[in-house]
């Protein structure tokens, strides 16, 4: 039998992508690539993803979680493609050197920007 979590606990783990994953809008423009998964200790599944947009050469890049249910994955061109607008995307919850601590807080704050459902991490 598990106890149930201290509400301050950390449960999601970033988990690096060792490889790129593209990410396109629904119109086919490049958005970006997916940096990593914030996955959940207890359960396994993937709750966000962390996605990397602009910079140069790995330089001036920047990092947005978001919902893993806004992107849907594109077998044939083994790709994601995210649901949301590029320009609602770029001003949503941000880092550019120091990520954010991903507790409950966080995730319900990325969850009310995009207006999806809060999920309670202690559920896993």
């Amino acid at each position: 039998m598990t106890t149930p979590a201290d509400p301050g606990t950390i449960l999601l783990v970033q988990a690096n992508v060792s490889h790129t994953l593209k990410v396109e809008s629904r119109d086919g423009a490049s958005v970006g690539t997916v940096h990593s998964l914030m996955v959940h200790k207890g359960t396994g599944r993937s709750t966000h993803a962390v996605l990397s947009l602009g910079g140069f050469l790995g330089m001036g890049k920047s990092f947005y979680a978001v919902p893993f249910e806004l992107l849907t994955y594109d077998v044939g061109k083994d790709l994601y493609t995210i649901t949301v607008d590029k320009r609602l995307l770029e001003g949503g919850p941000s880092w550019a050197n120091n990520a954010p601590t991903f507790d409950q807080a966080y995730a319900d704050r990325v969850a009310g920007y995009y207006g999806t459902r809060v999920q309670d991490l202690r559920e896993g």
